[in-house]
């Protein structure tokens, strides 16, 4: 993509890659800071239809965070530390085989740039779910509604699966069938944490426009999400030279990614992609959009990251790479990115 337009063949175009990656998509660009009918561009592919957030939502919980921090209700170099209660396995501080103190600046930074699911749920908890919805009200999200945290979302899968809070929910997968797994509620938008494209995108501009949280809380955000680890989704679709400052999500069938697109001339635009891979009944429900090497995201989970014998958690991160570069430019990938 070498801009954002509204015009109707683009919209078109991408419905077409959609379709011939094997994927149902719903998409929302729009340029940072436009106002107004004439300054509206975006780009849009069922952009009110709710998706699955997935990892996506941890974008709320950092604007809660810098929102607290800003209003003084959370010394940012203030330590907590990490228990066994949130060590359900991944990357980050969800894989430590022990207690783990840290600044809740750096769980912070761990829960946006490795999509650390217990760096997540321990600020969550800090900042309380109140503080995350009011930042939902308070932007007009009207599309968008969580369950809880991770902790909600893996308990979910679980009760599902018929297990109990003492199951091990690799278990419960593993030996779960293809059906099973398509009916959690966790990879149906209207039973699990969701949102729109356009609510993403309009969170995304008031981080970028400074109404979101005051202008330096706005700025420590935007610094943070540019240091996502996995940039593969969005960049692979920009041409070289742009920055970009996202968060990923993954969940079985659902691959996402949204950020903010900055040109070297300026131009910057907040992009929501979500696709959830539309299955053959011989596909598995861990299959990805199609790509030149296509493959299961469970052949590659965070177990390699973690040298003790914990849980792989095939649920929480997907470190393939799988990629479809369309000859007109515009690319869907599949990487890493949380849960």
């Amino acid at each position: 993509m070498s801009g954002i337009t509204a015009a109707a063949p683009a919209t078109a175009e991408i419905a077409d890659i959609f379709t011939d990656a094997g994927a149902a998509g719903f998409l929302h660009a729009r340029k940072i800071g436009a106002a107004g009918a004439t300054d509206a561009a975006e780009v849009t592919h069922g952009a009110d239809e709710p998706v699955v957030l997935a990892s996506v939502f941890k974008i709320l919980v950092l604007t809660a965070y810098v929102r607290a921090v800003a209003a003084g209700e959370l010394d940012p170099t203030g330590r907590t530390t990490v228990t066994a209660r949130y060590r359900i396995g991944g990357v980050g501080t969800a894989g430590f085989a022990d207690d783990v103190e840290a600044s809740w600046r750096d769980l912070a930074l761990n829960m946006m740039t490795m999509s650390d699911n217990a760096a997540t749920d321990v600020l969550y908890h800090r900042l309380g779910a109140d503080a995350v919805n009011r930042v939902i009200d308070d932007l007009g999200l009207d599309g968008t509604r969580l369950i809880g945290c991770c902790e909600d979302l893996f308990a979910s899968v679980v009760a599902d699966l018929g297990g109990t809070p003492d199951s091990d929910l690799d278990e419960l997968l593993g030996s779960a069938t293809p059906e099973q797994i398509l009916a959690l509620d966790a990879v149906h938008p209207v039973r699990t944490s969701h949102s729109t494209p356009r609510d993403v995108t309009t969170l995304l501009n008031a981080l970028w426009t400074d109404t979101a949280a005051p202008a330096d809380a706005c700025r420590q955000a935007r610094d943070i999400m540019a240091q996502q680890i996995w940039p593969h989704r969005l960049t692979s679709g920009f041409p070289n030279g742009v920055r970009i400052a996202a968060k990923t999500g993954t969940l079985p069938t659902w691959r996402n990614e949204a950020g903010v697109v900055t040109y070297p001339d300026g131009r910057q635009y907040a992009v929501a992609v979500f696709t959830r891979a539309t299955l053959s009944p011989t596909d598995s429900p861990w299959s990805t959009p199609r790509s030149a090497g296509r493959g299961s995201p469970r052949s590659s989970t965070c177990a390699h990251t973690d040298p003790l014998p914990r849980r792989s958690h095939p649920i929480a991160v997907d470190h393939s790479s799988q990629t479809l570069h369309h000859p007109r430019h515009c690319t869907i990938t599949d990487t890493a990115g949380g849960f």
